[in-house]
């Protein structure tokens, strides 16, 4: 099963973009797919990539080698390798970055350790990929929304 979040819109539809469930899995096994190799990818590969498990260490190992095959055929490079400090993402920590906390603040919505508590490691983990790094994703403020509809 994949994670599906209602801030991703039609994305599952189409899978012309990365799902949230999907980058969380790639953190894990820890390589990146830029979205022009995502998109080089057949709709089954990507399907495939949704579906498929990456919860024991073999199944990630199964899954860089299937990434990178299907990138190999449609001749769209490498996977990059994620250093071990970009892996850690994959597993949120029991608390809510300050970046967080305060861009959480700025759309009018407390992300104290109370609501944190709340979320599961997948809400945690979008919330953290859309709010609490460098840059604020365009999904920060929809999925800040639906995990406090979720959780009020």
């Amino acid at each position: 099963m994949i994670r599906r979040f209602k801030f991703e819109g039609d994305i599952y539809e189409t899978l012309d973009f990365v799902p949230m469930s999907v980058r969380r899995k790639l953190d894990r096994a820890g390589i990146k797919v830029s979205l022009q190799q995502w998109n080089s990818l057949g709709r089954g590969e990507r399907l495939a990539i949704c579906h498929l498990p990456a919860n024991l260490e073999e199944e990630r190992e199964a899954l860089v080698i299937f990434i990178n095959e299907a990138l190999e055929r449609a001749k769209a490079g490498e996977s990059k390798t994620l250093s071990a400090e970009e892996r850690e993402i994959a597993d949120p920590p029991d608390e809510a970055s300050q970046r967080l906390v305060e861009r959480a603040t700025a759309e009018g919505v407390t992300l104290n350790k109370e609501f944190w508590q709340k979320l599961d490691s997948d809400e945690r983990y979008a919330l953290m990929k859309l709010g609490g790094e460098a840059k604020v994703g365009h999904n920060f403020t929809a999925a800040l929304r639906e995990m406090v509809e979720t959780h009020a």
